[in-house]
């Protein structure tokens, strides 16, 4: 069982969803689409507010809270992110990808499933001072930057980097919820 958990004391996270065997999903639009636009509808119809986030080709992180800053809100509204992008992007891989995608999900499944997509730790991190929540920031955006995609955080499309950079993303995938931590 994961050691980290979303508590009742803490409303605002540090997320990572990696997939299974670190397999490369998320490398086009199309796949990275699925994420964003699940954000989006959790955002609209379920209150989860996103702070930052970047789509890597493996993984994904986020700082996200819930808009009633209830953390059983957040976990739920994370639970069924997390199954319907699982599903979602299982089957994109089985449309669009080798098929030893398919099987390696098959494999990775327990009794209660028939294919894994997502490894099993969500690694939720509480963030409770600004200065911790700017180290996440940072280090969320620069991972393209450290796994040689680009240059500059900024430019990194799927990611939030541009929209801290500049104040404002007309381009940004998903809606961006600033924290006040005064």
């Amino acid at each position: 069982m994961e050691n980290y958990r979303i508590l009742p004391e803490a409303s605002v996270y540090f997320v990572t969803y990696s997939v299974v065997q670190w397999l490369p999903v998320l490398v086009s639009g199309d796949a990275m689409g699925i994420v964003a636009d699940s954000l989006k509808h959790c955002h609209h119809a379920k209150g989860l507010r996103i702070n930052g986030y970047v789509f890597m080709p493996t993984h994904i992180h986020a700082i996200v809270f819930h808009e009633s800053h209830s953390s059983e809100a957040l976990r739920r509204t994370l639970a069924a992110f997390r199954q319907f992008t699982g599903r979602a992007l299982a089957d994109f891989c089985a449309e669009r990808m080798p098929p030893l995608f398919s099987r390696i999900f098959e494999e990775a499944a327990g009794e209660d499933r028939l294919r894994r997509f997502w490894q099993p730790s969500r690694h939720p991190v509480s963030i409770e001072s600004e200065r911790f929540w700017e180290q996440k920031l940072e280090y969320m955006h620069a991972n393209p930057c450290r796994k040689g995609l680009v240059l500059y955080p900024e430019d990194w499309q799927f990611s939030s980097a541009r929209f801290y950079a500049q104040g404002s993303d007309p381009h940004v995938a998903v809606p961006i919820t600033q924290l006040d931590w005064h």
